[in-house]
């Protein structure tokens, strides 16, 4: 290396320009062989390191998600799942509900896809650098009283339920909420009510959510009526693809489920 590669790797440090110092001698060969212009040159530097700087934000924003695993929109078996509304989820995937700060809702029984659809859209949000947050309901609520517990709410609510663009709040209705826990629940909606988006998964109709959230039908109807006022829901009925080899086998008896 000749004292002017040390100048131009020295700066390249300065300026934090990580995949410029790595790329640029093999393209400056590939550009002085051909009839590329130094502008040319130029464009493909910054090219390579908005490239690696927008894989750098993706990796950053895939971390702070907190998927249990990626899951991806095409992955979905619409085969099986003939319950599933293809062509209003196909339209959700353009993710434009979340420039308008709309919610999607998802219900239906147990095993029928629904935290995969909104993993897969979470996942196509990170991919275009949107702030994500994946979460199940019960975490959410044990991390919530934590954090009331130690006086830290107001900074948990502010990072972790207001930081996001998208949340995502998995698998409400499994397991049912006491009055403090149901109140918590209810400020996170109310808290990103118009300001961001949300989707939820349940495999309860709303008619028996009340009966998650401490059988207070006056605080489920408010928080029913700030979630659903600009949200699309999208009913998936069907048989549970977990027990789709199992029933195939004849190990477990077909059943149809339905909400």
């Amino acid at each position: 290396m000749n004292l002017q590669m040390d100048r131009i790797q020295h700066a390249c440090e300065q300026l934090k320009l990580s995949r410029v110092a790595i790329e640029w001698p093999a393209i400056a060969d590939v550009t002085a062989g051909t009839d590329k212009t130094l502008a040319d040159f130029l464009e493909q530097l910054l090219d390579v390191e908005i490239e690696a700087r927008t894989q750098r934000t993706r990796e950053t924003l895939l971390k702070f998600a907190g998927f249990p695993a990626v899951k991806r929109f095409d992955d979905y078996d619409f085969t099986f799942a003939t319950g599933a509304p293809k062509k209003q989820l196909q339209e959700l995937q353009g993710l434009s509900f979340i420039e308008r700060a709309e919610n999607i809702v998802l219900l239906g029984p147990s095993g029928v896809g629904k935290s995969h659809l909104a993993t897969s859209f979470a996942y196509q949000a990170v991919q275009r650098g949107i702030k994500v947050r994946f979460i199940t309901a019960a975490d959410l609520m044990l991390q919530l009283a934590t954090a009331k517990k130690q006086e830290r709410l107001e900074g948990y609510i502010k990072r972790s339920v207001l930081g996001p663009k998208l949340l995502v709040i998995d698998e409400i209705g499994y397991l049912p909420f006491g009055r403090e826990e149901a109140t918590l629940f209810f400020n996170v909606i109310a808290k990103r009510y118009e300001h961001g988006s949300v989707i939820v998964t349940s495999n309860l109709p709303f008619s028996q959510w009340s009966t998650a959230f401490a059988d207070d039908q006056t605080l489920t109807a408010a928080l029913l009526d700030r979630l659903l006022h600009h949200a699309h829901i999208v009913q998936i009925s069907g048989n549970s693809y977990r027990l789709k080899g199992k029933k195939a086998a004849g190990i477990s008896p077909m059943i149809t489920q339905t909400t």
